[in-house]
């Protein structure tokens, strides 16, 4: 796999898939989101940056995960209530997947190839953004809040480049 847009992930609703390569040429913002974790809120961030940028082409994905903390333990339904009642999501969601280790489904062996041993996600809502040209751009920790200037600036950024 050589761009983000070589992925496809199964949907949270377990009929569809979300096909990366749909968003090529545009940028994106990949999420290792849960459902229980002290940095949950930041999906009101992660939806005001989608409503906000996605009419310029930003697509943002979450990917719920149970790896850390044991902070996504429900099934589609539960994690379909907290994103889409509690927080209004409208972005898409896959299905709940390992994000870590050996286990990790292929997207995130490829971005931690892109981005190096760091940018593995050691707790929920690791932030990535991918360029236009499908590679990884920059991540985030979830201490960067998604309307923290530092992330904003960097979503201005692969907006902006083409």
């Amino acid at each position: 796999m050589t761009a983000v847009y070589d992925f496809t992930l199964p949907a949270l609703d377990g009929r569809s898939t979300i096909d990366l390569g749909a968003y090529r040429d545009k940028p994106i913002l990949i999420v290792n989101t849960a459902s229980k974790c002290g940095f949950t809120p930041q999906y009101e961030g992660l939806q005001h940056i989608w409503s906000h940028y996605g009419k310029g082409g930003l697509a943002v994905v979450g990917i719920p995960s149970n790896d850390f903390g044991n902070q996504e333990p429900g099934d589609a339904a539960s994690i379909g209530e907290t994103c889409y009642r509690n927080y209004g999501v409208g972005f898409p969601v896959a299905e709940k997947a390992h994000v870590k280790g050996a286990d990790a489904i292929p997207l995130f062996h490829w971005l931690a190839t892109q981005g190096g041993f760091l940018s593995r996600p050691r707790w929920n809502f690791y932030k990535y953004i991918i360029n236009r040209q499908g590679k990884l751009s920059a991540w985030f920790t979830p201490l960067t809040s998604p309307g923290s200037q530092r992330f904003t600036r960097e979503i201005h950024r692969v907006m902006l480049d083409r």
